[in-house]
């Protein structure tokens, strides 16, 4: 777990705004989220989720190789991908929706390594396809974030859902690939009915996450541009007001600002 120290003085974390926990005052844990008094949203929280996604701990926690060594049952056929075993448990009346100890189901394992026929066999035998782990994910937000379209498309088959909110800041898969600006993503989960519109406890839109956390290059470029002819509001603002207009001129992406100005944002 990474814990980033900030600068900031007085109660910096403390307040009304709620997305997560703090060990202590000045310390954020990554992987549970922050407390945000509404004065700091901005800079601040762009510090810390940059921070955070730097250092990887903002992310999806999949099992380390201790984990899946340790695994035993329907957990270690779903984490290597064994799809007969998997036939073979349910048949025996296994729980396939049994957690390990980060709240990781038989599915998650199987999306984590791209393994379809194993969440295929999984989904068949009665796996809940839209299962939660501790951090809130699901697999389509697990496959969105890897990139891996054929593990999402296989997810999007078996019954999860594009607009599940997921993650410690009530996000959706969509907000997490445009954020990072995984084109064809976007447009899949897009085509799958994903809100465009949806608010993160950030009070950030993909919109907003495709210009603030995406560096203005092609990736991100087409991926606001995907957004945009899908119809997203380009008017919704962050929590200081801000609209993707302003920000793209905040952040100097001047390809953004133009598109957005075609687009009629103000």
């Amino acid at each position: 777990m990474t814990t980033h120290r900030t600068e900031f003085q007085g109660e910096p974390w403390g307040g009304g705004y709620t997305g997560g926990s703090v060990r202590r005052q000045g310390d954020i844990d990554c992987r549970s989220g922050v407390n945000m008094r509404p004065g700091f949203i901005g800079s601040a929280v762009l510090w810390l989720v940059v921070s955070c996604w730097t250092s990887g701990a903002y992310s999806q926690v999949p099992p380390s190789a201790v984990e899946r060594a340790g695994y035993g049952g329907v957990l270690a056929a779903a984490a290597r991908g064994y799809a007969d075993e998997i036939h073979t448990f349910a048949a025996n009346g296994a729980d396939l929706d049994v957690r390990d100890v980060y709240g990781r189901t038989p599915l998650h394992l199987a999306a984590y390594g791209a393994h379809h026929a194993a969440m295929r066999a999984l989904v068949a035998a009665g796996a809940d396809p839209n299962a939660l782990e501790d951090d809130q994910y699901d697999i389509v937000t697990i496959a969105a974030v890897a990139d891996d379209l054929e593990t999402l498309e296989t997810a999007l088959s078996l019954g999860a859902k594009a607009d599940n909110i997921t993650s410690p800041y009530d996000g959706t898969a969509l907000i997490a690939a445009a954020h990072l600006g995984h084109v064809e993503i976007v447009r899949t989960l897009i085509d799958a009915g994903a809100p465009l519109d949806h608010v993160n406890n950030l009070g950030w839109t993909a919109v907003i996450e495709a210009i603030v956390l995406g560096d203005g290059g092609p990736r991100h470029v087409e991926t606001l541009d995907t957004l945009i002819r899908a119809g997203a509001n380009l008017q919704l603002a962050n929590r200081d007001g801000r609209t993707p207009l302003e920000l793209a001129r905040q952040y100097g992406h001047d390809t953004m600002v133009q598109m957005l100005i075609h687009a009629g944002a103000q």
